[in-house]
């Protein structure tokens, strides 16, 4: 506004008692330009704590939460901040609302503040676009906020910090941090159902593993496979996910380590369930050749066929098991041991596959294996899974036993 009537562009008319301005004049110049220009002459006058807060804020994104700065204020090389934060309030350029949320107060506001930053620091080549301000920003974050509870704040610190990638790999040490905070910021965002982010640190942790990661640092290497198989899975990227889980299982040092693995290598081979393509490329039959090898490995036993008699007598069988076990007491009994809970979640997964693969026979067998399972040993996560089978399986709902 300044600008226009400096420029006479924006007047105020004595006679008339009230501004004036031709919109077509305005609109036919380069105000954005102009404006950006004007920000960032202002703002290289600023206090150095001030522009420091802009360029720190600017590198988070249009808003950030007043604790980071409390954060990066403990650091020396931030010790400004909070002075500056002051600064960039008064002087009207980031407001403040009652939860502690510190906002530009508009997008061309923050791109003059990014301008701040040197080219230099900006990018470090064409080809390869490592930002050094937001490394050191990020590792100031990190060497304060390692080992805490930062909640949400773990993106921000591993977003800024991954533009340093070029330097992250040339410590082998720091690469293992880092990959791990990766990962804990791709655990964080499975826990909050956001998938598509999950999947972009835990892809960001695996690129900063060394060589040698499944030998040096096992551990780290396979819970960090298998949680980047979920979130390909959860994704969509069915390809990339049995990829992974089959690099899992060639990689694993035990049964008992693979067996997670399988058990996801068995449903994403399900869960393109409605694609005939997929069906014809025998992925369903490889789920069900999974879960076999599974149970087997667990000493149980899988008939090759089931007679319609046959599977009538054991839903005869589970429904009298359940009018026998099912009461209060049942309901609050807990299954304990991680086999047993692989078994039923198995039974479910072969009950699904078997719907397309097998006879419907072998459907109301797994499902009521999987039920007569949680009714000897009490209920878990993948109890109601099989209840609801059985229940589609009595009732005929295809939808049940497909769910």
């Amino acid at each position: 506004m300044q600008s226009l009537k400096f420029r006479g562009l924006l007047q105020y008319n004595i006679h008339q008692k009230r501004w004036v301005w031709n919109e077509d004049i305005i609109r036919a110049e380069d105000i954005t330009d102009n404006v950006l220009h004007l920000l960032s002459s202002k703002m290289n006058g600023l206090s150095g704590d001030v522009q420091t807060l802009l360029k720190v804020m600017a590198c988070f994104g249009s808003s950030t939460n007043e604790s980071v700065i409390g954060y990066l204020s403990e650091s020396a090389e931030y010790a400004g901040v909070r002075n500056g934060l002051e600064g960039a309030l008064s002087d009207g350029f980031i407001v403040k609302d009652g939860e502690g949320c510190l906002q530009f107060v508009h997008d061309k506001v923050r791109e003059a503040a990014y301008n701040l930053i040197p080219d230099s620091d900006k990018k470090q080549s064409h080809s390869f676009p490592a930002m050094k301000f937001h490394y050191h920003l990020g590792k100031s974050l990190y060497s304060f906020c390692d080992g805490e509870d930062v909640g949400d704040t773990i993106f921000l610190i591993a977003s800024q910090i991954n533009h340093g990638k070029e330097w992250i790999l040339r410590d082998k040490d720091l690469s293992i941090a880092i990959a791990e905070l990766n990962m804990k910021a791709g655990e964080k965002a499975l826990d909050g159902c956001d998938h598509k982010t999950a999947y972009s640190y835990l892809g960001a942790a695996l690129s900063l593993l060394p060589n040698d990661h499944w030998r040096n640092h096992y551990d780290l290497s396979l819970r960090l496979n298998f949680l980047m198989a979920g979130a390909a899975k959860s994704c969509c990227q069915y390809d990339e996910a049995e990829q992974i889980l089959r690099r899992i299982s060639g990689r694993t040092r035990c049964f008992e380590d693979k067996l997670p693995s399988y058990l996801l290598l068995s449903q994403t081979n399900v869960l393109p369930r409605f694609s005939p393509v997929l069906r014809t490329q025998g992925k369903v039959d490889d789920a069900y050749n999974i879960c076999s090898f599974v149970l087997l490995q667990l000493g149980e036993t899988i008939p090759e066929s089931v007679a319609p008699e046959a599977s009538k007598t054991m839903v005869e069988d589970t429904l009298k098991m359940y009018e026998e076990v099912y009461d209060d007491d049942w309901l609050e009994r807990k299954m304990e041991g991680n086999t047993l809970r692989t078994l039923i979640k198995i039974y479910n997964v072969m009950a699904f596959a078997s719907y397309f693969c097998k006879s419907y026979s072998m459907v109301v067998y797994f499902t009521c294996k999987a039920v007569q399972l949680s009714l000897r040993n009490g209920i878990c996560e993948h109890t109601p899974l099989s209840f609801l089978q059985f229940t589609g399986n009595e009732t005929n709902d295809d939808d049940a036993v497909l769910c």
